[in-house]
């Protein structure tokens, strides 16, 4: 279980970049919710939505890494744009804003029993 730990706190970093991005500097980003919500707060269709999205960013976050790491100084702008969009696209393709599965995240980062149900919902794509 201590695997999945990380892949969850480094999506939601990438995310959190990724909106910031994509939200440009015109927006104030959102407030997420406080880690003291209740667990039940968050429907399971949103948790379902948001270990899909997170299995899919992880995947572009890999790929993409490894893309910009190759790419010559010239292109890594262009890939790195690329990545934020199609990190947004996996994320909104899954019914969620970014803010709705950022918020999903830190709440799972600070509630073992979200975080549980996420990584369950992990378990059958990922074995």
């Amino acid at each position: 279980m201590r695997v999945w730990v990380p892949l969850l706190t480094a999506a939601m970093f990438v995310t959190a970049v990724s909106a910031a991005s994509a939200q440009g500097q015109s927006q104030a980003p959102s407030v997420a919710p406080s880690p003291s919500e209740p667990a039940q707060n968050i429907p399971d269709q949103k948790l379902d939505a948001a270990a899909a999205a997170l299995d899919q960013v992880a995947n572009l976050k890999e790929n993409y890494q490894q893309r910009i790491e190759a790419a010559p100084p010239a292109d890594k702008r262009r890939i790195a744009d690329e990545a934020n969009n199609a990190l947004v696209k996996a994320i909104t393709d899954q019914g969620l804003s970014v803010e709705e599965y950022t918020a999903i995240l830190v709440v799972a980062q600070n509630d073992a029993t979200v975080r549980e149900k996420i990584i369950q919902r992990l378990r059958p794509q990922r074995e």
